[in-house]
């Protein structure tokens, strides 16, 4: 994606009003971001207004990062085929118009098809986003801004929780969704004056569609059998069966990479042990962050009784925490190596999660959860340093969506499994589901640890110590 971005970037002089727009599309991608964790808030509220079992209430969450991390990779290619300009454009006014859909929704089939469109939206304009800034920054301002873009993940977990209670415990869950409308047509409206006019690149590239289809209906495929798993039961022809065409899919879709003239990935990059091993690591960080979001919201208002705004509050030690580690992580990593650095995140939050799988309150659930989220912090750094260090430059873009779309599609896996293992909590009829589910991610954890100490590189190269975390 981003090769010409970086033949072009180094011709243009610099635009005066580069930081400003830097500024406008930092909020358009806080704002993607923001969707994840400011929805999980407002579930058990969005469900009982709506009338929505836990499948729904999954999809609300999965839907969104599916369609997200599906399409990320052919949004950046829409970008370098139609112009950053105009995919930014456009996919803002999209957004806000599925965010208005999402808020008026009066039954699951139109709250999910906003959520999809929403995830749509976002798969255009991150990657386009990005090439602005690739392209309108050289030389150290561009490692600055791209320091400041990366920062944004750890500050929208932040607001997200604190903004999502504040919204469901005053005008109600709509204000969610209907907050992105008034903030996207105005970085709309801005954007469309500040940014310079950009001609259309002249290649003879396609988008390739059915490559886009392929990865997304396997990972949809994947999702559903979790969740439906935890009604239906694991050990199933059925569940036996989704899992198989999930993986029929998969294989179709890397046959289709090889063979296509404008492939979505070069798919030989996930053979090599760091980027296979940063891509492994990227989705378990990110399943484990949002089996967090789901179970805490669910458990302190649900079993614990805790109003939509106090949960937020309670969160903000969860999101505060990953941003911790995510900054230490970055600080240490040059001289400690992401074997070392990587298999202690995975302990740390095998070692949070196990605090309220054992200990029902909410002193031990908001304590194991913000020492998870240390973890995942820590984590993330390491996932980006392993895949993204050791690659040429002109990879560098490519490796970089192969993170990002293995990060959405963890968040989607993440709240499937949970949701499954806590289905009867959730629903109500128990308690014990929670345990299970916190259970289920110390597990999860230690499993990755295993992993990590055997695939991860013992040691970083020394740029890596300048990673910015990408969660």
């Amino acid at each position: 994606m981003n090769q010409s971005m970086a033949s072009t970037s180094s011709t243009v002089s610099p635009n005066p009003r580069r930081w400003k727009i830097l500024g406008l599309v930092g909020v358009a991608q806080l704002m993607l971001i923001l969707d994840v964790t400011v929805v999980a808030i407002a579930l058990p509220h969005l469900g009982a207004d709506l009338g929505l079992e836990r499948e729904a209430l999954t999809w609300v969450v999965s839907g969104y990062t599916l369609a997200f991390g599906g399409l990320l990779l052919l949004g950046g290619r829409a970008a370098d085929l139609f112009g950053a300009r105009r995919l930014v454009l456009v996919a803002l006014l999209l957004f806000a118009g599925a965010s208005l859909l999402a808020g008026l929704a009066t039954s699951g089939p139109l709250l999910l098809g906003g959520r999809v469109v929403q995830g749509l939206a976002a798969a255009m304009l991150s990657p386009a986003a990005l090439s602005l800034i690739v392209t309108l920054f050289d030389g150290e301002e561009r490692n600055k801004a791209l320091g400041i873009w990366s920062s944004l993940g750890g500050t929208g977990a932040a607001l997200g929780v604190l903004l999502g209670g504040l919204l469901t415990a005053g005008p109600g869950w709509p204000w969610v969704f209907f907050i992105n409308v008034p903030v996207g047509v105005v970085v709309f409206v801005a954007l469309r004056t500040q940014l310079p006019p950009q001609p259309r690149t002249a290649t003879r590239e396609r988008l390739d569609v059915v490559g886009a289809v392929l990865v997304t209906a396997a990972t949809g495929t994947l999702t559903y059998a979790l969740i439906r798993a935890g009604d239906k039961g694991w050990l199933t022809m059925a569940t036996a069966g989704l899992v198989a065409a999930a993986a029929l899919l998969y294989a179709a879709f890397v046959v289709r990479q090889r063979r296509a003239a404008s492939p979505l990935m070069d798919v030989r990059l996930l053979v090599r042990r760091p980027v296979a091993t940063g891509t492994l690591l990227i989705l378990v960080a990110t399943a484990l962050m949002i089996m967090v979001f789901f179970l805490g919201t669910f458990s302190l208002q649900d079993h614990r009784g805790h109003g939509a705004l106090a949960t937020g509050l309670l969160f903000l030690p969860v999101a505060l925490a990953t941003m911790a580690g995510a900054t230490a992580a970055g600080r240490v990593i040059g001289s400690t190596g992401p074997r070392t650095l990587g298999v202690s995140g995975l302990l740390l939050a095998a070692a949070g999660m196990l605090i309220p799988a054992l200990w029902d309150s909410t002193p031990a659930l908001v304590t194991g959860i913000a020492v998870a989220a240390a973890g995942t912090g820590v984590l993330f750094v390491v996932a980006s340093a392993t895949a993204l260090g050791q690659i040429e430059p002109h990879e560098a873009g490519l490796a970089s969506g192969i993170v990002s779309t293995f990060h959405e599609f963890g968040a989607s896996l993440g709240a499937a499994v949970v949701s499954s293992m806590a289905a009867a909590s959730i629903a109500g009829t128990d308690e014990a589901g929670f345990s299970r589910g916190f259970a289920t991610g110390a597990v999860v954890a230690a499993v990755a640890a295993v992993l990590a100490l055997i695939l991860t590189p013992g040691r970083a190269p020394r740029e890596l110590a300048q990673q910015p975390d990408p969660a």
